[in-house]
């Protein structure tokens, strides 16, 4: 084993193309760090439908030029089979560690392989490189990004023709293309020949958002906000400008690119202390709102004043005031949401006699609803121009909400009156989440199973109506790993994350409200039956 290790790491560093990963996995072959080594070559990084994503470093089992080099080769060996061989491929970057060299790696590899290839003029938000698919008439798209993840880790994100991220079964033969590849030698990198693009494209997606505002809408509400260390804040600030918004006030430690993310444990505006800076902006400059986008800025968060201090809006908050802005706008089209996210969006189109449909977890299959005119996901992610992107998109997202807290603001009311409004009018609907991050991925695997064994009968007191194996599929969802409990006012939907080692469990319960004054005492209902169902399951799923 030992020896067949040490041939194995040898065999990647000869082909290495980077020096740096050279280096680093010279001196564990000269150390002899065996357990080092095998947690690097004990597989391949999985090419799966989020792509790629992984903590940076050499081997096969992590995120490298090595195995980016693979991946654009497998991609493009899989286009030229769908006989698009000559076809343009679009790639975008962020601003993360090693970005920049994993997209002209990407280049270099479609350019050899006779496809096409355009590359973004600078590290640009994920929406603008979906938005560049749709408008260059590319065959496929790639972007380079971890999106939230933590500082050491890159990622890469596959997009076909039509927009949206790859779904099985592109994304197996996607995989099965790359495995195929024996030897980065066989693989031709030229040093030129690809385009790097100007920028009309941006100019273009900008032009786009004004569409996603109603003609004359008022503008007026002042915002502070913050691109989490990303690359939001050009594109964000040129949107608002053309929109004829106030100028927002920035976070300014959190203003510029930086790759290592030196003020947020996790970029992720959902993680607990990551909006601190921007509270404390708040609580200078009293905005309407806070708005903040995570690094690639296709999510877009929303914070309000709740009294005194400011609080996070849940995704599933967000969505419900986007859903209902765009009914009041009169807005025809589907509305659709994943599995996970509030059922609330289903009982605001349904009263406004819209299409509605639910999908599985992400926005690959979001995306694909026909007929789509707004979609969104609780882990902050709202598509308000499916023509434009077919995709989350955090800044098209942060013009919108804006433009509904200036109308509110504009009858002397704020995004609460609106959520109250909502629960008075279809119930309180109110989520949460319960997420378990494991070090050992069999735990997930041990809880699934304990769940599928011995699915519970109740939680929190109120009996289970409905328990679906969602392995098995359904005529309205494709199978996907995950258990729902439908409750007597409460669901429960449970799923290894596809992206991090966690087990997710998404809750809701919906508390019926018989008059504005009763909202209290709904609150204090829904919280208390969030909490015992949260302690109930983790004792059902012994995590």
């Amino acid at each position: 084993m030992h020896d067949d290790l040490i041939a194995r790491a040898k065999a990647w560093l000869a082909e290495d193309p980077d020096t740096e990963t050279r280096d680093e996995l010279a001196k564990l072959i000269d150390a002899g760090d065996t357990a080092e080594l095998s947690d690097r070559f004990g597989g391949t990084l999985q090419f799966g439908t989020a792509g790629l994503r992984g903590e940076l470093g050499a081997g096969p089992m992590r995120m490298n030029r090595s195995v980016v080099i693979r991946a654009a080769a497998g991609l493009a060996a899989y286009l030229r089979k769908q006989g698009q061989g000559d076809g343009l491929v679009v790639i975008g970057y962020d601003a993360r560690h090693k970005s920049a060299d994993f997209a002209r790696d990407t280049a270099a590899v479609m350019t050899g392989a006779g496809l096409r290839a355009a590359v973004l003029p600078r590290p640009l938000p994920t929406p603008v490189l979906a938005f560049a698919i749709r408008h260059l008439g590319a065959v496929a798209g790639v972007e380079v990004t971890a999106s939230h993840n933590p500082p050491r880790d890159n990622g890469y994100k596959v997009y076909l023709g039509d927009g949206s991220q790859i779904v099985p079964p592109a994304d197996a033969e996607i995989a099965a293309e790359i495995d195929a590849i024996a030897s980065l030698h066989d693989v031709p990198r030229p040093d030129t020949g690809w385009e790097i693009l100007d920028d009309s494209v941006l100019d273009a997606y900008l032009a786009r958002t004004d569409a996603v505002l109603a003609a004359g809408s008022p503008r007026t509400a002042r915002t502070v906000y913050t691109a989490m260390h990303g690359v939001g804040k050009d594109v964000l600030l040129a949107a608002f400008a053309r929109a004829g918004f106030p100028e927002p006030v920035l976070v300014a430690e959190q203003a510029e690119p930086d790759p290592d993310f030196p003020t947020v444990a996790f970029p992720n505006p959902e993680e607990p202390g990551a909006m601190d800076l921007a509270f404390a902006r708040a609580r200078d400059t009293d905005p309407d709102l806070v708005i903040a986008n995570d690094p690639d800025a296709d999510r877009c968060a929303v914070a309000v004043k709740d009294g005194a201090d400011w609080r996070m809006l849940r995704g599933d908050e967000v969505g419900a005031l986007l859903a209902a802005h765009l009914v009041r706008r009169g807005v025809t089209g589907t509305f659709a949401e994943s599995i996970v996210s509030s059922s609330l969006l289903g009982r605001i189109a349904g009263k406004a006699g819209l299409p509605y449909e639910e999908t599985l977890t992400g926005f690959k299959w979001i995306a694909r609803v026909d007929g789509l005119r707004y979609g969104y996901e609780e882990a902050l992610g709202y598509c308000v121009d499916p023509e434009g992107v077919r995709d989350k998109d955090g800044i098209t997202a942060a013009l919108l909400i804006t433009e509904l807290a200036s109308v509110l603001k504009e009858e002397g009311r704020t995004l609460l009156d609106l959520l109250d409004d909502l629960a008075v009018e279809h119930g309180l609907h109110a989520t949460d989440q319960l997420s378990v991050r494991v070090q050992d991925l069999s735990l997930i695997a041990d809880a699934m199973r304990r769940l599928r064994e011995r699915p519970p009968a109740e939680l929190a007191g109120l009996p289970v109506v409905r328990a679906e194996d969602l392995a098995r599929g359904s005529e309205s969802l494709p199978p996907t790993d995950g258990l729902r409990y439908t409750l007597d006012g409460a669901r429960v939907v449970v799923r290894p994350s596809g992206t991090e080692p966690k087990l997710k469990c998404y809750l809701e319960v919906v508390v019926p409200v018989s008059a504005p004054s009763a909202l209290p005492a709904a609150r204090t209902r829904a919280t208390e039956l969030l909490a015992a169902v949260k302690r109930d399951l983790s004792a059902a799923a012994g995590i």
